[in-house]
């Protein structure tokens, strides 16, 4: 066996008379004269190559033969693994992977000579006895193949095969499949999102950022919705990104440097037209009594910097609310500092309060207030010092300072609970379980479930690079020599889908998983 990006390889064969009787018995010769098909196969919708494929298609006894990959399997939703002293193993799984051509610069023979194998092979938990078998396993170029046979690909695996004259054979399985987004290669070097049917991509030329959006139905018909100049005194600036807030898709980019420059959010609308709302360094929310507005800028530590704009009317025409003195998402831990992204939470807008991170002074820092947005009333909720929260199923949940330990309380600050065994980078529910991720190393993280009643059971077995929460699932980005990039968990923790291939970013989506993959940028989506 090659090492897994090679190999891990099992072979299914599937017929090309799949009806036809067997009934050749196995020589004592263990070669095994193979030709290469001379009909078009597709795996999943994908044509393969196998003039110039390194691990081909094979026929043998008018039987095609299939390489068992580590990504041809997985693209199948087949788990292959290999031991030393259990051989190969192979089952069905929650697995899937990109199509993986393995192309090969030197263009393969019409014929060669494979070996019958004589390795240990098991097969949903049955072994294989290789002699018996009417179609043997074979081993080509220390990948192992299988027969395509019904016992094998129908019974054993649950794939679905077309035979036709004019499209050849055609294999398909039941498994989520990864669809390569058809976006410009210069998309992947920006923000990339999938909203309402639409990709939103940027292609930037010379010193003007493009921002386009595409059909997903057809990701080659693009048409431009927005752009901006990105020469700035600091030179090009053109990183940006996309947001989903209250249902609606924006674009955030930075503009200057970091005490004259500003961030400018863009609107983008249903039909694609994006419009320039809000400048300067700050956060807003949709509320029943207008735009919450939160300015993030120096002034700030001034306090008084929570805004409310009348439906209609742009942030200018403002008001000032809650208590003037307090400085809103201002935190104090040895100096201050305001938020700069990521997931730090500090606002949150609940029917007609406002719950925000505060402080009056360094000894009464970093707690959470309430604001009603009808009376303007506010009050300390949360006395702890916090560094983030988030309200949940009608809960507030925190991150407090003295331990980096997650606690709870009603939303009125009562009933408060201890949540975590450990500190905490990252946490959220889903289903009624909360999870959170404690930092194991740089940039690795272990996922736990907390457990208030007892010890914090770990969700995934080996450290993570990052978690999210999406469409009611825990999206898990492993590390980069990982043996799959992504893995998706349900509310209890189990396993629901691995996907092969490292994966270097997860991207905004409000259908399906969307996802940059490491080894060449491109944009996958997994439906």
């Amino acid at each position: 066996m090659r090492n897994k990006w090679a190999g891990y390889t099992l072979v299914f064969s599937l017929c090309m008379s799949l009806l036809a009787p067997g009934g050749h018995s196995q020589a004592a010769d263990r070669s095994a004269k193979v030709t290469l098909p001379n009909f078009t196969v597709s795996l999943n919708g994908h044509k393969v190559e196998n003039q110039y494929r390194e691990y081909p298609l094979l026929v043998y006894r008018d039987i095609t033969y299939f390489p068992m990959t580590w990504y041809d399997t997985r693209l199948l939703g087949l788990e292959a693994n290999w031991s030393p002293d259990k051989g190969l193993n192979i089952q069905q799984g929650p697995v899937t992977s990109p199509y993986m051509p393995y192309k090969s610069e030197q263009r393969n023979a019409a014929a060669y000579t494979a070996e019958v194998l004589a390795s240990t092979v098991t097969i949903n938990g049955k072994a294989i006895d290789n002699a018996k078998e009417d179609y043997p396993l074979l081993s080509f170029r220390n990948v192992t193949y299988f027969p395509m046979t019904w016992r094998f690909a129908h019974d054993q695996f649950g794939w679905n095969y077309q035979w036709d004259d004019a499209g050849g054979l055609s294999i398909t399985s039941d498994n989520p499949q990864v669809q390569i987004a058809d976006l410009p290669a210069a998309a992947g070097e920006n923000d990339v999102a999938l909203f309402k049917g639409y990709y939103y991509f940027i292609e930037t030329t010379d010193t003007t950022n493009h921002v386009y959006r595409a059909s997903a139905q057809r990701p080659s018909d693009k048409e431009e919705i927005y752009s901006y100049n990105v020469q700035t005194s600091e030179g090009l600036q053109k990183q940006a990104s996309f947001q989903i807030r209250d249902n609606t898709l924006w674009l955030t980019y930075h503009l200057g440097g970091g005490i004259m420059g500003h961030d400018e959010f863009v609107k983008i609308g249903e039909d694609g037209k994006a419009q320039l709302v809000h400048q300067g360094y700050l956060n807003f929310h949709d509320t029943p009594y207008g735009t919450l507005i939160l300015r993030l800028g120096a002034s700030a530590f001034e306090g008084g910097n929570l805004y409310l704009a009348p439906p209609g009317q742009d942030d200018t025409h403002g008001k000032r609310i809650g208590d003037p003195k307090l400085m809103y998402a201002a935190t104090f831990n040895g100096s201050w500092s305001l938020p700069t992204g990521g997931d730090a939470a500090y606002t949150a807008v609940i029917g007609d309060d406002v719950y925000v991170l505060a402080s009056r002074s360094e000894s009464d820092a970093n707690n959470i207030y309430r604001i009603n947005l009808e009376t303007n009333a506010t009050e300390k909720i949360v006395s702890s010092s916090v560094s983030r929260f988030r309200v949940i199923d009608n809960k507030l949940y925190y991150v407090k300072d003295k331990d980096n330990a997650l606690y709870s309380s009603a939303l009125d600050g009562t009933g408060e609970m201890k949540w975590s065994d450990h500190a905490v980078s990252w946490f959220d529910s889903i289903d009624g379980h909360v999870f959170y991720t404690t930092e194991k190393e740089a940039n690795r993280f272990d996922l736990y479930q907390a457990d208030p009643s007892g010890n914090d059971p770990l969700v995934w077995k080996t450290p993570v690079a990052e978690v999210r929460a999406l469409h009611n699932r825990l999206v898990c980005r492993l590390g980069e020599n990982a043996d799959y990039g992504v893995v998706l968990l349900d509310g209890s923790g189990r396993l629901l889908l691995e996907a092969a291939k490292p994966v270097s970013r997860l991207l905004i989506s409000d259908d399906g998983l969307l996802i940059q993959a490491s080894s060449d940028s491109s944009i996958e989506l997994i439906h």
